[in-house]
């Protein structure tokens, strides 16, 4: 498995927009797979936001996106680890530890200081195991989510 910035496989737009609507559209019920894709298309690999893939030679396992803001309720906490994506296919392989480390990594090599994600309970003991903590829990549209940070390692 490896991970490239999704600019290296801006074919794979279209499919990632569809998943990702399909997987998060229920706190952007307005959301349009134009729209996502859209909002890929204007991403660089080399700063925020950004998106990468995992990747293997079947093709693409997942994603992640590091971005500035991740909903519209949220606006106080920046940037965010986002959008972590593993078809069903892939899961239960490492592909989404993989990503959110390399995630964290990136954001680590960018200055960051602090990172946050936000996750339904029953995800908090998963990345709680890959170093996160708890921020706070709140309401975001129809789901009750826990925020969670981690401060990125220097490089």
């Amino acid at each position: 498995m490896r991970i490239v910035g999704l600019q290296a496989r801006r074919g794979w737009l279209p499919a990632l927009a569809r998943a990702h609507v399909q997987a998060f559209g229920t706190l952007l019920p307005a959301w349009t797979v134009e729209q996502a894709e859209a909002e890929l298309r204007m991403q660089r690999d080399d700063t925020i936001p950004c998106t990468w893939v995992a990747e293997d030679d079947t093709g693409w396992l997942g994603s992640v996106s590091l971005l500035h803001d991740d909903h519209e309720q949220i606006r106080g906490w920046s940037p965010w680890l986002a959008s972590l994506y593993v078809r069903p296919t892939a899961r239960g392989r490492g592909v989404g530890a993989r990503l959110v480390r390399h995630c964290v990594a990136h954001a680590a090599q960018l200055g960051v200081p602090r990172l946050y994600l936000y996750c339904e309970a029953a995800m908090v003991p998963w990345y709680r195991a890959l170093g996160w903590a708890p921020h706070t829990r709140l309401q975001l549209g129809p789901l009750a989510v826990t925020v969670m940070q981690i401060d990125p390692a220097p490089p």
